[in-house]
């Protein structure tokens, strides 16, 4: 079949909602791409944006989707780029409308875009009974508070909207590495049943998922593992031949570094069992991967496999929890730390009053204990900085921790500054599984 290419490029341009744009746009520039993909959601990101969509019904996609497009859709347009993006978070359709109205302003002409919905599964989830994945608890018990419920679709509706001719794919909440197996199924005619390929394109997604990640950023420890060019870090890319070996690489001169290290650790990241990953399209065995370094960053990936998918979906749940309220005040120079545990017992003796749980307070030293509990101090630090955090349904509650914490000033310590408070809305996230066959992918397809 001649019109199936021999290889094909596939570009990292976000690892989640707030990343970089300007790598994005090194990618665009001298990548040399066919397909760049903007992964831009995480467990929570969807249920926040659904609280945004509730009070705007125009909103609820990413926040950073119109600079994003602005800044990558002009050299997309020009070098026949196609963009696919979970950007959609809880709006695709709204997401749609904007990037249109974006490239109609910038003159862009004879393009296809298209949103994909159905992810979003309350209404499924409505009458049925679940069992919570985290806490083994029944849906009932948070089903009053629930804000929304969205499930990891496959790459499938994004592999028909390409086919269809889709130069800009928005989705709502698919499973991170479907984003990168599509373009390929769709590019190479790939066999779905043909679970090595599936397989090896999961470890692909999963490789370039997270962006700078691969490429040394969440991997710099200086005088460990050092990465030079942090201010200038370079995205990753994937040159992916049709039988399924794969290269991650990034532009020349961009900062960084992709070789076996930075690879392997990206491999293992939030992966339980290497040799039973599941998403929605396959089962991926990750246990046979080999890594080789082809050279200054460039790293062959070969050896994913698979198994057939397990014909259910997780749904991601958000819901609302009670209250978080947070107040901070420092303490500095001599005798730090001791005032700053001195102003910590005052506040414990104060909300016991209050008659809160244990479990819904914490009391931090930061640069002493935040990170690793009691028990765990060596040098006392020349400044601290105390950290109160109270969890509770009432709203008046929380906001009385920031109003305990400035009172400090001038009813605790000496030499407290700084203080800062805040109260916000938790947003908890839990899990269940449903029937793959349940859930039903529209793909919305408009042209300019």
């Amino acid at each position: 079949m001649s019109d199936i290419p021999d290889v094909i490029r596939i570009g990292s341009g976000a690892g989640y909602s707030g990343d970089r744009i300007d790598p994005a746009i090194e990618l665009v520039e001298k990548g040399n791409l066919d397909f760049l993909v903007f992964e831009c959601l995480a467990e929570r990101t969807i249920a926040l944006a659904q609280l945004r969509r509730s009070r705007d019904p125009q909103s609820g996609f990413d926040p950073l989707l119109e600079e994003r497009m602005r800044a990558c859709l002009p050299g997309c347009a020009s070098r026949g780029i196609r963009i696919i993006s979970n950007m959609g978070a809880a709006n695709p359709q709204a997401a749609l409308a904007k990037t249109k109205a974006i490239a109609q302003s910038l003159g862009i002409k004879n393009l296809s875009l298209a949103a994909i919905t159905g992810d979003e599964v309350s209404a499924l989830l409505a009458g049925g009974e679940y069992t919570l994945l985290e806490t083994g608890a029944p849906l009932d018990s948070i089903r009053d508070r629930i804000i929304s419920a969205n499930a990891y679709l496959g790459m499938e509706p994004i592999v028909e909207a390409l086919d269809q001719g889709a130069h800009i794919v928005l989705t709502g909440r698919v499973a991170d590495p479907a984003l990168f197996l599509a373009p390929a199924v769709h590019a190479f005619r790939w066999d779905r049943q043909n679970y090595r390929l599936m397989g090896q394109g999961i470890v692909m997604g999963h490789l370039l998922e997270c962006a700078g990640q691969v490429s040394g950023g969440y991997f710099a420890d200086p005088g460990y593992k050092d990465v030079s060019g942090l201010d200038h870090l370079g995205f990753p890319f994937a040159e992916v031949l049709r039988e399924g070996t794969f290269s991650v690489r990034k532009v020349d001169g961009s900062g960084g570094r992709i070789d076996q290290a930075t690879c392997t650790e990206q491999l293992l990241y939030e992966i339980h069992d290497p040799a039973r990953y599941p998403t929605p399209d396959v089962i991926a065995d990750f246990s046979g991967v080999s890594l080789t370094e082809e050279g200054s960053d460039c790293v062959t990936v070969r050896g994913g496999k698979g198994h057939p998918p397990s014909g259910q979906l997780k749904v991601s749940i958000g819901y609302r929890d009670g209250y978080q309220g947070e107040g901070q005040i420092s303490y500095g120079g001599v005798n730090a730390v001791a005032r700053g545990q001195l102003a910590s017992e005052i506040l414990q003796k104060r909300f016991a009053r209050w008659q809160i749980p244990a479990e819904d307070l914490r009391f931090d030293l930061i640069g002493l204990n935040a990170l690793y509990g009691k028990g765990t101090e060596s040098v006392a630090p020349a400044e601290v900085r105390l950290r109160v955090t109270v969890r509770s349904m009432s709203p008046s509650i929380a906001a009385k921790v920031g109003r305990e914490v400035e009172a400090l000033y001038t009813n605790g310590p000496a030499g407290g500054g700084g203080a800062v408070a805040q109260v916000r809305e938790i947003v908890a996230i839990q899990s269940v599984l449903i029937p793959a066959e349940l859930v039903k992918p529209q793909i919305h397809l408009e042209k300019i």
